[in-house]
């Protein structure tokens, strides 16, 4: 692997994809016929600049970079399946066009949003704003921009202009292919992308392939499914923190709606904190930094609230029929070895996945190595 896997240093959201090294670059043009960009940054609540430079303009990047190459065949650009309108009930394989919005009100020019950006930091920095307070102003701005044009938030927003820069600046002889993932594992994702470049190195189209790599329509996994996984796994499995102390897991309640749960927290979390204040009015700020520390908690409860809302209540099915197509491809030409490279949703055991493979490795890799 070693004599065949070449690792360079670089910088997604620079010219040249931040590679400095004129002969390196020389070689890379000469050489590739074939790039695929997973590069992003996925959290939904990323400042808006740096957002914006990684999952929009880096897009472009990618692309400015691949166009020269003198051998090119095709790019692969993994996106997210929900640049699509969470709205809707059937949510097809097609793609975004240049200032397309979700909420059909207002078009969206991307070069103007750079500006926005640009002119949103001079003001923050003209303030003499902390960085803290900068990267906080950041994060909401992205998110209200988002909103704006209908998306959820900074994340999908940001890697939704990507698509569209790509699918506007593409050369015709250049195959594009586009994965949108959804909730799944990601071998399976891989899986799709390796046979989706496999299906396509002989073509030459004008036209973006775009995959919906997911289980939404043939395999359907419910929010509260993955609850019940949830109390499931940490009932026998107890989380421990740093200091070793361990917690018993309650059975979570389901609120099926946003009202009910608006309901819910006024009344068990929002009622309380406003008795806080008034004793504390009464009783000249004792219990101060008690407000404080729980007010904030339920601040930062109330925007994540805000941030996965679209994902908890939506309805809607994620339409995989160019996916299925590919999967009837590789079965039916014996592309490689199907067992191999399986991405068929309906293959998935969800409990065993959630119980066996997603939890502990949660825990192994993400969970452990953050304390």
């Amino acid at each position: 692997m070693a004599q065949k896997v070449v690792a360079i240093r670089g910088d997604i959201s620079s010219e040249n994809l931040g590679i400095e090294d004129f002969k390196v670059r020389q070689d890379m043009w000469k050489e590739i016929d074939i790039i695929i960009n997973i590069a992003a940054t996925t959290d939904f609540y990323d400042r808006y600049d740096i957002s914006f430079d990684i999952n929009t303009l880096g897009a472009l990047n990618v692309l400015s970079f691949a166009r020269k190459c003198t051998n090119m065949k095709m790019l692969l650009h993994v996106s997210t399946a929900f640049v699509g309108d969470l709205n809707g009930e059937f949510m097809l394989e097609k793609p975004l066009y240049m200032g397309e919005t979700l909420n059909k009100a207002i078009k969206l020019d991307i070069e103007m949003e750079k500006k926005v950006i640009e002119k949103k930091l001079n003001e923050l920095r003209q303030q003499n704003l902390s960085e803290k307070k900068i990267t906080e102003a950041m994060k909401d701005f992205g998110n209200e921009r988002a909103r704006l044009y209908g998306w959820s938030n900074t994340y999908v927003f940001t890697k939704a202009m990507g698509e569209m820069l790509l699918n506007q600046f593409k050369d015709d002889d250049m195959i594009l292919i586009i994965i949108r993932p959804t909730m799944i594992p990601a071998d399976m994702v891989v899986n799709a992308m390796l046979m989706a470049m496999m299906n396509h190195e002989s073509e030459v189209s004008k036209n973006i392939i775009i995959y919906h790599v997911g289980s939404s329509s043939r395999n359907i996994l419910t929010f509260g499914a993955c609850i019940d996984y949830t109390y499931q796994y940490f009932s026998v499995n107890r989380f421990t923190s740093k200091t070793g102390k361990s917690f018993k897991i309650k059975k979570f309640k389901l609120l099926r709606t946003m009202p009910k749960f608006s309901n819910y927290v006024a009344i068990h979390y929002g009622l309380p904190l406003k008795v806080l204040r008034l004793v504390n009015v009464f009783f000249w700020q004792k219990y101060k930094k008690l407000y404080v520390e729980l007010d904030l908690k339920h601040k930062v409860l109330m925007r994540l609230v805000e941030t996965y809302k679209p994902f908890m209540f939506m309805k809607g099915v994620f339409d995989d029929t160019n996916t299925e197509n590919l999967r009837i491809t590789v079965r039916d030409n014996h592309i490689m070895n199907n067992e191999a490279f399986i991405f068929d949703p309906k293959m998935i055991n969800w409990d065993d996945y959630f119980i066996n493979t997603h939890f502990p490795g949660l825990m192994k890799h993400v969970v452990t190595k953050k304390r």
